[in-house]
This record gives C-alpha cells, sequence and structure tokens, in this order.
C-alpha cells in the first residue's frame, strides 16, 4: 500500500473522500491539459481517413517514433528501423533490469506509472506528459464514442486498495469524487458476506456507465443473479479493463446491470490500442502502435502471442515489446458493418500465462476452463491452481445450490478439459483472495514459478 493510500484511510471518511475528489480532478488537468484538445480532434479526424491518408499518416508517426527513439534511448541505439523482426523481443525483466538505459526521460521530468504484478513481476515505466495526454484523447475519444463523458455518474472497480474491513461492518465498500461524481469501489472486498453492502450502494448510486475490473463487477453479478436481483436503474456500459472479457462476463453482467458490455485493450505500460467499435466488432488502432502476432517461433501467426511497439512510450520505449498476453487476428479480407479500415480482431485470448498444462490435453486456455461452469449452478467464482503436471486444485466459492449433483457435473466437465489422467481436488471456501493488484485470477499456473 502506498503512502497516500496509508494517510487516506487513516483519515474520516469525509475527508478521505474530499482528498480523493481535489486528487482526480487535479490528475484530470495534468492528463487533459498541454496539447490533449489538439490530439483529441485529431483523432476524431483520422475516423474518416482514407486508406491511403492512414497509410501515410502510419508512416509518418513510425519514422517520428524511431528516430526520437535511437537519438534518445541508449537501449535502442542499434535499433534496426528497416525490418523490425531483426529486433530482439523486449522483455518485462529488461525494464525491470535496466530501466535506466531504456528511459528516455528523468521520472521527476514525465509521470511515473506502476504496474500491478499480476504475474509477479511488478514494473515501472515514465511517460512524457504528452504521451500521457495522448493515450487519454484515445480513450476518452473512444469513450464518447459510446455516450461517455466525465461528469456522468460512473462507478468504478479497480486495484485502489483504500477501504478496511471495519469500513464494510459500517457497510461503507467505497469512496465518492463528488466533483467528477465518480463513486470507488473496492475490489478486495466482494464477497457473499459483503454483498448486501455493494449491491445497495449500488442501487442507491444510480450510475449511468461502470468501468473497472471484469472479474470483480462479475463476481457481483454472479451473487445477484443467483438470488435473481437485477439493477433497479438500467447501467447504460460497462467499460472493462484490465482483464480479458469472457463470454460468461457478458451473459451475466448485461442480464443484471441491463448494460452492453463495450471492451478494450491496452496496459499501463503503455501498450497500444484495441477498441469495440459501436457495432460490437474489435479494432486495432493502427495509429497507436504496431500489433505483431506470433507462434513459438516467432513467426507471424493469425492466433498467437502479442509483441507491441507503441506510439505512446517516448519516456519508456516499448519495442517488439513481449506483453504476455495472445489474440486472434480476423481474416485480412473481413470488413466491419461501422465501415472503419481499421484491422479486425477476432478475440483477445489473455494472458500467455492463463492456461493449464494438461499430460494428455496440452495447453488448456482461460476461454474454454471458464465454460467449465455452463449449466452448472451455484457457483459464484472458482480458481483453479496447479503446482504438479497430473494434480489441480479448483477452489470454489459456492451458494447452497452447489449441492454433490452439481459438483459430479462440474468435475466432469473439468475432467473433459483437462483429461482424466488429471487428479481434481475440489474445494469449498468461503472465498478466494484477490491479487495485490485488486484483480481475480481463474487460472494460477505455478509449475514454472
Amino acid at each position: 500500500m502506498s503512502l497516500k493510500e496509508k494517510f487516506i484511510k487513516k483519515t474520516p471518511m469525509f475527508v478521505q473522500s474530499s482528498a480523493i475528489s481535489l486528487f482526480n480532478t487535479y490528475q484530470y488537468k495534468v492528463r487533459h491539459g498541454g496539447e490533449y484538445k489538439k490530439i483529441r480532434e485529431y483523432y476524431a479526424k483520422v475516423e474518416s481517413f482514407t486508406a491511403s491518408q492512414l497509410d501515410k499518416e502510419i508512416k509518418k508517426k513510425q519514422k517520428s517514433f524511431f528516430k526520437y527513439v535511437k537519438r534518445k534511448s541508449a537501449w535502442y541505439n542499434k535499433l534496426n528501423i528497416k525490418d523490425l523482426t531483426k529486433n530482439i523481443p523486449l522483455e518485462k525483466q529488461d525494464i525491470i533490469n535496466d530501466f535506466d538505459k531504456i528511459k528516455t526521460i528523468r521520472e521527476k521530468d514525465g509521470i511515473v506509472s506502476l504496474t500491478g504484478g499480476t504475474t509477479g513481476a511488478s514494473m515501472k515505466v515514465v511517460y512524457t506528459k504528452k504521451d500521457m495526454q495522448e493515450r487519454f484523447a484515445i480513450l476518452d475519444h473512444f469513450r464518447a464514442q459510446h455516450g461517455y463523458h466525465l461528469g456522468r455518474k460512473t462507478a468504478w472497480f479497480s486495484g485502489k486498495n483504500l477501504i478496511s474491513e471495519h469500513d464494510i461492518q459500517n457497510n461503507i465498500c467505497s469512496h465518492y469524487d463528488f466533483i467528477n461524481k465518480i463513486r470507488f469501489y473496492s475490489t478486495f472486498h466482494i464477497n457473499q458476506d459483503s454483498f448486501h453492502v455493494y449491491w445497495q450502494s449500488l442501487v442507491k448510486f444510480q450510475p449511468e456507465f461502470i468501468v473497472g475490473f471484469p472479474s470483480s463487477v462479475y463476481e457481483l453479478c454472479e451473487i445477484a443473479d443467483s438470488l435473481g436481483l437485477q439493477l433497479p436503474t438500467p447501467v447504460k456500459v460497462f467499460f472493462p479493463t484490465a482483464e480479458t472479457v469472457l463470454p460468461k462476463h457478458r451473459e451475466v453482467i448485461g442480464r443484471v446491470l441491463g448494460c452492453q458490455l463495450v471492451d478494450q485493450y491496452a496496459s499501463s505500460e503503455g501498450a497500444p490500442f484495441i477498441l469495440e467499435c459501436t457495432h460490437g466488432r474489435l479494432h486495432i488502432h493502427p495509429l497507436t502502435g504496431i500489433f505483431e502476432v506470433v507462434d513459438e517461433n516467432l513467426q507471424p501467426a493469425q492466433s498467437g502471442e502479442l509483441l507491441v511497439t507503441s506510439y505512446t512510450t517516448h519516456g519508456t520505449p516499448l519495442i517488439r515489446y513481449r506483453i504476455g498476453d495472445n489474440i486472434t487476428l480476423a481474416d485480412s479480407k473481413e470488413t466491419c458493418s461501422c465501415n472503419s479500415i481499421f484491422p479486425l480482431v477476432e478475440r483477445i485470448d489473455g494472458r500467455t500465462s492463463d492456461y493449464i498444462l494438461s499430460p494428455t490435453h496440452g495447453k488448456v486456455n482461460l476461454g474454454n476452463i471458464s465454460n467449465s461452469t455452463k449449466n452448472i449452478e451455484g457457483i459464484i467464482k472458482f480458481q483453479v491452481i496447479q503446482n504438479q503436471l497430473k494434480a489441480l486444485q479448483v477452489l470454489v466459492v459456492c451458494s447452497d445450490k452447489f449441492n454433490q449433483q452439481q459438483k459430479e457435473s462440474f468435475r466432469a466437465a473439468l475432467v473433459e478439459r483437462f483429461g482424466d489422467n488429471m487428479t481434481i481436488d475440489i474445494i469449498v471456501v468461503d472465498d478466494i483472495a484477490t491479487e495485490k493488484s485488486g484483480k481475480f485470477r481463474i487460472v494460477k499456473n505455478l509449475l514454472d514459478s
């Protein structure tokens, strides 16, 4: 926990909310100052570019970014610009160990961003102010296309640990930014016991929009769904962040909150953007960077691991950065009914580490595992942990509906996915802890850790 979070938690609730309101307003001015307005207008304009105009602008962006990086970063002074594939991928460990060689500005001259460290490796990067303004211009333009702008009532579920167990006992699960009308909910205390505190708060607040971790919002909605509850005042849009969106998220969240889920892909260290259009398709934004999809031999692939090069990382350049996620591209000839010429992505498959290794079925990915609860009653959330090749521990938080019959059906679904050579130990627990970042992981593959 940061000093800021410790300070806030020790002060009265009204003072906490006032501090958060003032801090967020200050952050908003930094992120939306400088060249923000000009950049926002630029990204609205590029939506109507022709293919030749877009290609010209992409080349211009690439040239400017690579020229800057070669001149300013000691790490990249031998960068091969003509053939990007000749450059060795940048690893997370490189950023951790050689941050001073990679970065181009002093931390005090930029904006420092810390990653959550969900996979165990927390990192630090530094943005130039212009890069931060550009990233928010892109994000704000995207959300505005779906009806959102600052000042609309918004519930935010992220990894800020500002609520204590004592607060929950007093029916407090959030802080309110009364200047910008944003209610920040803790993702660290969501469970069956605290559900009524969160639900009553959401019912009373009546948010128009929700932003945050899909796993946290899903858990609340899954409990509500099991009780036959729906939010009396429907939410307009849920914008998920930081985690892979699964089909069950769209289904349950949509049913309980009455809203559309609109996805986007980026990262706290500065990955380029993939954005969902108003017709429900995912598009790579080619003016934010390069997405290389590669197989295990780093050869181009239709579906595979991502290497990203981001044009909004002048402070800590990311070139061929191994971000640890997988995507599947759509057919290059496929077009979208929204008429955008931006490249299409079939789906975002999630983290490369989000799989279970089966001796008979190979790598079983997150999407396949999450679907194992289909038609199983009573499961609120579950986590599959692999410490051994042929043994799994499956933690389950459930309601009374998860009886012996449902448990055996769930086991059968898991055996179907992992094979009958795996020992599967299903353990019913009261709760499953989130990561330090506040995110929840369905899969924890500990074989290589």
